[in-house]
């Protein structure tokens, strides 16, 4: 029997956040996705770590997939027993030629589900402050091609009833015919003053606006080198945007961060960044895989057992469920390396001590992930003479590696923030593979730590550290940002 499904899913016009819950539901239980280049990168990394992606939009290297192959390809996966998601930009019902998917799915029996998403037209007008109905300035809104497959690629439509009887026009991907566009709506019937702005890359931290009218846009246009992708907006309703939009106005808009990350878990703090306007990449996604030891390991031996990270706290705690031990047999006290792992160790209704409180004397034993414990040096200058055991293992997900190289790529990295020093280690590892080193991305990023020890490992490997951070209190990151 086929269990094969295909989600044909919008992912929003750019920030992961305006992606629907459905959509991402579907995108973290797929095996294989297909999707689009204007598709947010970040989207890609709430998939499986196993999963299988295809890039179906143009690189300079690689030519566009086909239409036709496109379908070909959701109708295989589908046959093998594959949950497939079709990701593509904005809404797919709107120039996504999701009726053409739909139907190829139909034909060859193939079950499947189309998720709308918000279009680019409407999500991207309402970041830049402007809704596209009001009632004193317009009551109907038009969705419109800005190129399609005339030998000419401009536009064949009835011009004449859009010019006249629609009060707000989106026009999509059009900037490359703004000229014709203009013309065909003033010689139909617009007043040449009529308002027009131009949204690129809208609802994301590079996003930019142009405003002008059908008479003056077109120049502006070419003295801005405004380029696709870009919305454009034509009627009175783009009067109401008479200064920076709420979006543009965040204390962190047009901040690219890279932050970095040693554990599978989500960060807080980066999680703060993006309710202040700052788009956030957490690099590298991280898999966790238990280690099991056998025979049961003597903890009663030990006076002190340190966590080195939150992650071998909940290790070791399932570790003595599995091996039927019970805590009371052990007496040690216990100690975090971190204050994630200080209150990891209290949720286990544990007492828990930094290491500054560590006590000389007594037997050490460190519990952490292979990368720390396999570190012999890092391990005896932190900790001191001690007893080591794996936790767990870290592994990078492929394709986050994917993900980074289309943010070097398009130049939405410009901050580097070091939330620890293993954390440096981690990502200038990462980024070898990605020909950079931490020359070239102190060239292209402002470098922050948090604190004295992750600075001194950022400067052994030769960045250029911008900002030191006492504590890595929030309001201390978002000083340092501003």
């Amino acid at each position: 029997m086929n269990n094969g499904y295909v989600y044909l899913v919008g992912a929003g016009p750019g920030d992961i956040r305006l992606m629907t819950i459905k959509g991402q539901q579907c995108l973290e239980k797929a095996d294989v996705v297909l999707y689009d280049r204007l598709v947010n990168p970040l989207l890609l990394e709430q998939t499986k770590p196993d999963i299988e992606l295809v890039y179906c939009g143009k690189l300079p290297d690689r030519h566009t997939l086909r239409q036709e192959t496109i379908q070909e390809l959701l109708v295989d996966y589908a046959k093998k027993g594959k949950i497939v998601v079709r990701l593509k930009g904005g809404d797919p019902s709107v120039y996504g030629r999701v009726g053409e998917e739909a139907a190829a799915l139909e034909a060859a029996g193939v079950q499947y589900e189309i998720i709308p998403g918000i279009t680019a037209g409407i999500g991207a007008s309402t970041y830049a402050g402007v809704p596209v109905t009001h009632r004193e300035y317009g009551a109907s809104f038009a969705i419109v091609t800005g190129h399609d497959q005339s030998k000419n690629g401009q536009p064949q439509i009835d011009w004449k009833a859009l010019a006249t009887g629609i009060d707000t026009i989106a026009f999509y991907m059009g900037v490359k015919n703004l000229p014709y566009i203009c013309e065909q709506l003033t010689i139909n019937g617009r007043n040449p003053s009529t308002p027009v702005m131009l949204i690129q890359w809208g609802t994301l931290g590079k996003q930019r606006v142009l405003t002008g009218t059908l008479q003056t846009i077109v120049n502006k246009v070419m003295e801005e080198k405004f380029t696709n992708p870009a919305i454009t907006l034509v009627g009175d309703v783009t009067k109401l945007r008479t200064k920076e939009s709420w979006f543009e106005l965040q204390p962190l808009f047009s901040k690219h961060i890279l932050f970095a990350r040693t554990s599978n878990g989500k960060s807080t703090i980066a999680n703060q960044l993006r309710d202040y306007g700052a788009d956030v990449f957490e690099f590298p996604r991280i898999q966790m895989n238990d280690y099991t030891n056998e025979p049961p390991f003597p903890y009663e031996q030990y006076e002190h057992i340190i966590f080195h990270a939150e992650e071998s706290v909940d290790w070791f705690f399932r570790e003595l469920q599995r091996k039927r031990i019970d805590i009371r047999s052990i007496h040690a006290s216990f100690y975090g390396a971190s204050k994630k792992s200080l209150l990891r160790i209290q949720s286990y209704a544990c007492l828990s001590y930094s290491l500054n409180q560590l006590q000389k004397g007594g037997k050490r034993l460190v519990i952490g992930p292979d990368s720390i414990i396999k570190n012999v040096l890092t391990r005896q200058e932190r900790y001191g003479e001690h007893d080591c055991l794996i936790s767990h293992a870290l592994t990078v997900v492929h394709q986050t590696n994917g993900t980074c190289r289309r943010l070097l790529e398009e130049d939405r990295i410009d901050t580097i923030i070091f939330p620890s020093a293993e954390s440096v280690r981690v990502v200038t590892e990462q980024m070898a593979d990605h020909d950079q080193t931490p020359s070239t991305l102190s060239q292209r990023a402002e470098i922050i730590c948090f604190g004295p020890e992750s600075k001194k490992v950022a400067e052994q490997l030769g960045y250029r550290v911008d900002h030191s951070l006492v504590k890595p209190a929030f309001d201390a990151l978002l000083h340092a940002l501003q």
